[in-house]
């Protein structure tokens, strides 16, 4: 193994990946999806089972090495496309055992300071995750102070949104913001009066313009639709999410589109609900990383896994579902 492959793997942590293949339950082979493919984690696991199958995707084009590498090791087996969640139906396989999603930075995109995802860095601003139209400096220095206002409130549930959107377009007014710490500054300055000690002061502002940047709120919503039109009956979907956002629009799904819930769409007949929904009975379980891995891992400890089942019903396009969250959908088609 080369030694770029090697240090790309050595720091990637799966989260939560015992409770991953116990849900997904690959003991006897089948087919599964992994969505975030990353440090190749979850795949490389599954693939030590004899007869299974896995189709992995990742925006990220840096992770190719360690895509083919196991492309080349398991040629019948693994098969890498670099995809986004919303081109999820481009890939062949249908009526799969399990898909796999875990939201959110690697490590890997995380300490490559040259992506800017990082407060340490000191490179241009960017927070690409892959296959994107647009970078952070585009972001900060081409929208207006209202829309700019309105990402880091909602996105990053920023409370000092207002002050901050402020002083990055007076700042940019001089001169055009091109760095990672010229960004930190301003955020830092804005918000001197009120530093947590837990939190970095940035970190609201970055998930909102990473989010923002990679559209994360529509490719989620439209991944998890398309992930479930790909399950076999009695398949299941995992999701792990990072921030409230994420788990909120996963809760939702499983919970307004099962057998045990309310009805998906208001225009059902009560009589035809178990026959529309997508999901068997959701029980609402919440897995979190153990002490133990949050000590190996520290990144994993906002973490939260979540699973479905899906049920025997025709898969039915979940209209509502991209109602509920119009508002983060309208926020992200914001055009730079």
């Amino acid at each position: 193994m080369n030694n770029h492959t090697s240090s790309l793997e050595s720091s990637h942590f799966p989260v939560m990946l015992s409770e991953v293949l116990k849900i997904t339950s690959p003991t006897h082979g089948g087919r599964f999806i992994d969505c975030t493919f990353g440090g190749g984690g979850y795949s490389r696991e599954i693939l030590k089972i004899p007869n299974t199958t896995i189709e992995a995707i990742d925006r990220d084009d840096n992770i190719q090495p360690l895509a083919k590498r196991l492309e080349k090791k398991f040629p019948k087996r693994f098969k890498f496309y670099q995809l986004k969640f919303s081109q999820l139906d481009n890939i062949s396989s249908k009526y799969v055992d399990a898909v796999i999603f875990d939201l959110g930075l690697s490590s890997i995109q995380l300490n490559n300071l040259n992506r800017g995802f990082s407060f340490k860095s000191d490179k241009k601003l960017d927070m690409s995750m892959g296959l994107n139209k647009i970078s952070a400096f585009d972001v900060i220095n081409n929208l207006n102070e209202a829309d700019l206002k309105s990402i880091i409130k909602f996105l990053g549930d920023e409370k000092d949104a207002s002050k901050i959107a402020k002083n990055i377009v007076r700042s940019r007014n001089n001169k055009k913001i091109n760095k990672t710490s010229e960004l930190v500054k301003i955020i830092e300055e804005s918000k001197k009066k009120n530093f947590s000690k837990k939190l970095n002061p940035c970190t609201k502002t970055f998930q909102a313009l990473r989010i923002f940047v990679n559209k994360e709120i529509s490719e989620l919503i439209n991944g998890v639709i398309k992930a479930t039109a790909k399950l076999k009956p009695g398949g299941k979907i995992l999701v792990v999410t990072f921030h409230s956002i994420e788990d909120k629009i996963v809760k939702y799904f499983f919970n307004n589109f099962s057998k045990n819930k309310s009805r998906p769409s208001r225009y059902f007949p009560e009589s035809k609900i178990g026959e529309m929904a997508l999901f068997e009975d959701y029980r609402n379980k919440v897995f979190r990383p153990s002490k133990k891995e949050i000590n190996l891992n520290n990144r994993s400890r906002s973490a939260k896994l979540r699973f479905a089942v899906r049920s025997n019903s025709k898969f039915q396009y979940p209209h509502d579902f991209i109602k509920k969250f119009k508002n983060y959908l309208d926020l992200e088609s914001k055009n730079v």
